[in-house]
C-alpha cells in the first residue's frame, strides 16, 4: 500500500480510505472511547490511536486482524496527542492527566513520564529525536530532554487574548517543530500563533525571555484554533479552526496565503502529504477533505463517519 489514510473521531470507528477514490476500504472498532489522535509509523506497518485514557496499536497490512496488537496503559485522562520516534520503536504521548509519556513498544507500560504541571493538549518530537515539546492548558510550552529526563525550557508566550487558565494564561492548543529544526510553532486556542527559531542561542539562556520571530492571529477574533502543523518541506503552516476553515501561511514571510473553506462545521485536524502539495482536513461535519494546495480546491471527500471527524493520519511517503 503506497498511501495510508485513516480518520477517526466520535463514532468509535477508525476508517481507512483509498485516497484517490474516496472509498472506505476498512473499518476498525475503537470500543473504549472516542478517538482523539492518530499516527502512522514511518514504515506504514502500524497505526496508533489515542482515546480516553488508552492508546491502542493496530496492524495496518493485516486486514484479518481487527483487534489492537498492543494496548498502552498508564494515562489517566484523554490522550490528546501522540507520535512515533523515527525508527518506530518508541511512541510519545501527551494527556489531559498532565503528563508526557515515552513508551517502548516492546512493553505495554511507559518507560518514562514527565510532569507537565498542567493538562497537555499537544506534543511534538524535535527532529534530533532527543527532545519532546509539549503545549498545555496552563499556557506553557515545555521542552523535555530525553537524555537527562529533565524539562530544559519552559516558555510562556506573551498573549493578548483573555486568559483561559487559573494562572491567567491562554491555553496552548498545538505545538510543532519543522523537519529542518529551524522553526518551532505554538498556537493558543484563541488563534494566536507564535514562532521561534530553536537554533537561537537565547533559547537556552535561563532567565532570558525567548522572543518569537513571528507572532500573529491566524483566524478571526472569537474563533478557536484547534490544530497547527508545519509542512514536510518546511515552507508552510496550516491552522484549523472553529470558523469552519483551514488557513495556510508562508513560513518565510508569515503571510496568510490560502483559506480552505468547504467544510460546514469546525475543522479539527489537518495533515500534509509527503510532498507538501496536498492536505487532508477533518471536520465536525462528519467529513474529511483532500485539498490540492496548488489550486486551493478540494479534490476528494471522505464521508462515511456517523459523527464528528476529529483526527486524520496520512503516510504517502515513498521511503
Amino acid at each position: 500500500m503506497s498511501v495510508i489514510l485513516a480518520t477517526a473521531g466520535q463514532d468509535d470507528k477508525i476508517r481507512f480510505w483509498e485516497a484517490p477514490s474516496g472509498i472506505c476500504s476498512r473499518v476498525l472498532l475503537y470500543a473504549d472511547s472516542q478517538v482523539n489522535c492518530l499516527e502512522i509509523t514511518s514504515d506504514k506497518q502500524y497505526l496508533a490511536a489515542g482515546g480516553n485514557p488508552h492508546i491502542r496499536l493496530f496492524e495496518i497490512n493485516n486486514s484479518s486482524n481487527e483487534n489492537p496488537i498492543l494496548g498502552l496503559e498508564g494515562h489517566t485522562g484523554n490522550v490528546t496527542s501522540l507520535g512515533f520516534q523515527r525508527n518506530g520503536r518508541y511512541l510519545y504521548s501527551g494527556s489531559e492527566d498532565g503528563t508526557v509519556k515515552l513508551w517502548d513498544l516492546r512493553s505495554p507500560t511507559y518507560s518514562r513520564s514527565f510532569d507537565s504541571k498542567g493538562p497537555v493538549n499537544s506534543v511534538a518530537l524535535h527532529p534530533n529525536q532527543a527532545e519532546i515539546i509539549s503545549g498545555d492548558q496552563n499556557g506553557s510550552i515545555k521542552i523535555f530532554d530525553l537524555g537527562s529526563s529533565k524539562c530544559i525550557n519552559d516558555i510562556v508566550p506573551d498573549s493578548h487574548a483573555s486568559s483561559t487558565s487559573s494562572q491567567g494564561r491562554v491555553s496552548i492548543q498545538s505545538v510543532d517543530v519543522s523537519d529542518d529544526a529551524r522553526t518551532l510553532v505554538a498556537a493558543n486556542n484563541h488563534a494566536e500563533v507564535f514562532a521561534w527559531n530553536p537554533t537561537d542561542a537565547t533559547m537556552k539562556q535561563d532567565g532570558e525571555p525567548f522572543r518569537p520571530v513571528a507572532k500573529f492571529r491566524a483566524h478571526p477574533l472569537g474563533a478557536y484554533l484547534l490544530h497547527a502543523k508545519i509542512s514536510p518541506d518546511c515552507r508552510h503552516l496550516v491552522t484549523t479552526s472553529s470558523d469552519k476553515t483551514a488557513r495556510v501561511f508562508d513560513l518565510t514571510t508569515w503571510q496568510w496565503t490560502q483559506t480552505l473553506s468547504q467544510h460546514k462545521k469546525w475543522v479539527w485536524d489537518a495533515v500534509f502529504s509527503a510532498d507538501s502539495s496536498y492536505l487532508v482536513t477533518a471536520s465536525s461535519d462528519k467529513t474529511s477533505l483532500l485539498w490540492n494546495l496548488r489550486t486551493g480546491t478540494p479534490v476528494r471527500q471522505y464521508t462515511d463517519h456517523d459523527y464528528a471527524v476529529t483526527c486524520v493520519a496520512l503516510n504517502d511517503s515513498s521511503t
